[in-house]
């Protein structure tokens, strides 16, 4: 995330030199916090879905739901770590409600981190600023300590150390970026913009919904399918139905309500369809909220009768996963 720093503007002799840059401290503090609370809750819901629908993930690895944050990921690291009151580059970004790190209660926003079971990664070398690629070294660091020694101990700068054991989560991150206003999944991750309109949604079930469409894509690895198969508006077409059908499934094994993503895509959709553009990669926004709201009974009917959904072998796929294009049947 780049910071926009305040400059004062004070009075100054005619043809004198620009006085140097005042940065309000409050004010870049406060633009982090308004960031990590927007963080926190794709975190949350990020968590809730990984870990609700973990049984029936392809991929799992072992996660406490702990994300960190690297100053030297900030547009201006100084600044950065001044308005947080840090002498080292790394600190707590979030803990995932619900997770092991939440649970623990060590994990608090801002909390600097100086150690990773024996590793300091402050000791790794940084790029230039916005340098995201120590903070993903970070994180795998984290994810292969979890998964070679079943747990991970984390030291802090305060002289406190924590540590948390893992437990088994979809395999995919879910990462927030600083500006911007779209949604993507890419196989490994689910990024959403700062921006994207479904932030402004007060419902968490209405936002999860977004979040499960991305999630969806990962689960069903649609990305390397394109990759095979060629990403043709057909294809496209193709797995972002099976991506919005599954919506229900993900939301009702995490705990929501899978009526929500009938909610979000015909809040969303009747203002950001983008029309005949749109629609060469997907269906109407009101077919696709019709797709989603025709998986909502099998779903409430296999959660009544045994407590979760299993779409690794009830969900009807719009796709061949090993192949090509699956031939459509009626339901």
């Amino acid at each position: 995330m780049a910071l926009g720093l305040a400059l004062g503007a004070g009075p100054r002799a005619a043809g004198a030199p620009p006085p140097p840059a005042r940065i309000d401290y409050a004010a870049e503090r406060a633009a982090i916090g308004r960031y990590q609370d927007a963080d926190q809750r794709l975190q949350d819901v990020g968590w809730t879905l990984a870990r609700g629908n973990a049984r029936f993930c392809p991929n799992v690895v072992p996660s406490i739901g702990l994300q960190l944050q690297d100053m030297a990921s900030y547009g201006a690291p100084a600044v950065a770590k001044r308005a947080l009151g840090l002498a080292g580059d790394f600190a707590v970004q979030t803990a995932a409600r619900g997770s092991p790190a939440a649970a623990s209660g060590a994990f608090t926003r801002n909390r600097e981190v100086v150690g990773l079971e024996g590793f300091d990664p402050n000791q790794w070398p940084a790029r230039a600023p916005m340098d995201w690629t120590r903070l993903v070294r970070a994180h795998d660091h984290v994810e292969a300590m979890l998964t070679e020694h079943g747990g991970i101990a984390v030291r802090f700068a305060d002289g406190g150390t924590a540590r948390a054991e893992p437990v088994e989560v979809c395999a995919t991150r879910f990462e927030l970026m600083g500006e911007g206003s779209t949604a993507v999944a890419d196989g490994a991750r689910v990024v959403l913009g700062i921006g994207f309109p479904a932030f402004r949604y007060p419902e968490e079930p209405v936002f999860a919904a977004v979040v499960a469409h991305e999630f969806a894509h990962n689960v069903l690895g649609h990305d390397a399918w394109l990759d095979r198969n060629g990403r043709r508006d057909r294809n496209v077409r193709a797995i972002e139905r099976e991506a919005d059908r599954l919506i229900p499934w993900l939301l009702g094994n995490a705990g929501y309500d899978p009526e929500a993503g009938v909610t979000f895509m015909r809040r969303w959709g009747k203002s950001h369809d983008a029309g005949l553009r749109l629609r060469r990669g997907h269906d109407g926004w009101d077919e696709r909220a019709e797709a989603i709201a025709a998986e909502v009974p099998q779903v409430r009917a296999l959660l009544a009768a045994g407590g979760a959904a299993d779409w690794r072998t009830q969900f009807r796929r719009e796709i061949d996963p090993a192949g090509g294009l699956a031939p459509r049947r009626d339901r």
